[in-house]
């Protein structure tokens, strides 16, 4: 665990129950002792798990078969990594926050408008977890919704308040734990000892999967919304690692473990959805078990949310650190751990809340459907006009004292250029919108209707968003704020940036 910088040095027993110090501010050079070696497993684990593979059931659900599912499941996950893998090199060159960051494109206040889009994406990906394992665990044991998000809850907060070190060693714990139960389940659907399921009663859903374009489009969009999703986590746990760590050897890693796991995954789950012929994960894993031995379906369930526990509580560190940022940018607040408690128990109540509600309504994959296709509209404009700034503006090159500055920074409290450029291009998106709950139509534009339903939001969302930034800055005075960042490396070195490459 990393202590506050004006801490003592501890031994490493004491460092050992240490909880984490920092929250949103900057990490210094000598508290960076996180390796690039950790990255790639960290964010294969991230993948590697039951909601995962939930993704897989996009296609079946739209009508592509399991080849189809996998191949555009695999195509989405790919192309949706790249953009979180180069959020994920911010972190070392910075010391930040991912959202801290972003302080620099939409203004110290400004950015109150993607952290509620954030925010969404951290609570809504642990509300939908927990309505899929209220409803599987209901299924298969009778456990009331309150009994499962105690059991699953309570331990993952808990790790989270616990904070970033702890993060990193029970990611490692369940890599070890998940990797033979889906290496076992791989094998079993590869070598045919898992059999098909019956065509249920006067069904005929299961016989017409093939291929359609539309569903082929709706799985990549799946795929590739799945890992956008974490693209405002990365630098939270990529910032601990030193400041000369390479640019692109981080992203090959980060690139390499999120989208093999993802893959895998959403080609199993395609698989279990098209010959189990379920809607629930949990379910079809609990099938898979009992065809073996009668317990062993119970067996692997239990050790699949054992597995999964890691990834609720970086959900909850995450969206922690996304609702800080929110209260300091109006109100300025001292990261203290107590104040990351604080954060931590009202980001935790409000994800239960939702969850037992969506879970009393009765939805289920069509809510995650949704989830998915929403949570890509909101997060594609900021993550072109965040990775434009870094990488082709601005360059790496950030004053950072000022990113924690009320008053008198050079990012000023309305980022207008960053504003302006993620609302047109999330208005320009809304004509392509395709938006289901299941095979009921919720919202589709004139435009997406013009190509034949197929979802083209995100990549025009993308395209727009970050060239209107790109011309808004046109009129930027880069060199009064790197006058400005060479005064500061002057006097506090600490805060060197240099280049992004």
């Amino acid at each position: 665990m990393k202590a506050e910088s004006q801490s003592a040095p501890l031994s490493e027993g004491a460092r050992g129950l240490e909880i984490e110090g920092h929250s949103i501010d900057f990490i210094e050079e000598h508290e960076r002792t996180d390796k690039l070696s950790t990255q790639g497993p960290f964010w294969f684990v991230g993948n590697f798990t039951f909601f995962t593979m939930t993704i897989g059931f996009v296609g079946p659900s739209v009508g592509l078969n399991a080849l189809w599912t996998m191949i555009a499941g695999t195509l989405g996950i790919m192309f949706g990594t790249l953009f979180m893998a180069f959020h994920g090199s911010q972190g070392p060159h910075l010391g930040l926050p991912q959202m801290i960051q972003s302080r620099a494109q939409f203004g110290y206040r400004g950015v109150i408008l993607v952290l509620f889009a954030t925010l969404f994406v951290f609570a809504g990906f642990n509300i939908v977890n927990l309505v899929l394992m209220m409803q599987g665990l209901n299924t298969l044991f009778h456990w009331g919704p309150m009994q499962v998000a105690l059991a699953v809850t309570v331990p993952a907060t808990l790790l989270a308040i616990l904070g970033h070190d702890w993060m990193h060693r029970t990611f490692k714990w369940s890599l070890f734990l998940s990797l033979p139960l889906y290496g076992l389940l791989s094998l079993a659907v590869l070598m045919g000892w898992v059999q098909s399921a019956p065509t249920p009663a006067g069904s005929t859903e299961a016989v017409a999967l093939g291929f359609t374009w539309v569903g082929f489009v709706a799985q990549f969009a799946a795929g590739a919304s799945y890992n956008i999703a974490y693209a405002p986590y990365v630098s939270d746990y990529s910032r601990y690692l030193p400041k000369n760590t390479s640019s692109g050897k981080l992203i090959l890693a980060v690139f390499l473990g999120a989208s093999l796991s993802g893959a895998w995954m959403i080609a199993v789950g395609g698989w279990l959805a098209e010959h189990l012929h379920t809607t629930d994960v949990l379910v079809a894993l609990n099938a898979v078990g009992a065809g073996f031995a009668p317990q062993l379906g119970t067996l692997m369930v239990a050790l699949t949310i054992l597995a999964f526990l890691p990834v609720i509580a970086m959900n909850i560190y995450s969206a922690k650190l996304t609702t800080l940022t929110g209260v300091d940018s109006f109100k300025k607040i001292k990261p203290t751990p107590r104040v990351r408690i604080w954060a931590i128990l009202f980001v935790v109540l409000l994800q239960l809340g939702m969850a037992v509600a969506i879970n009393a309504s009765g939805s289920g994959l069509s809510v995650l459907n949704m989830y998915l296709v929403v949570m890509l509209y909101f997060l594609v404009p900021w993550t072109a006009v965040n990775l434009t700034d870094y990488f082709f503006v601005r360059k790496g090159r950030y004053a950072i004292p000022h990113f924690f500055l009320p008053q008198d920074n050079i990012y000023g409290h309305w980022g207008s250029r960053g504003l302006i450029a993620y609302l047109i291009g999330f208005v320009v998106m809304i004509p392509f919108f395709t938006i289901y709950n299941g095979t009921d139509e919720i919202f589709v534009g004139p435009l997406a209707r013009m190509i034949g339903g197929v979802d083209m939001a995100w990549l025009v969302g993308l395209i727009v968003s970050g060239i209107a930034y790109y011309l808004l800055c046109l009129s930027l005075d880069l060199a009064k704020e790197e006058q400005l960042i060479r005064q500061i490396e002057s006097t506090t070195p600490h805060f060197s940036t240099g280049k992004a490459w």
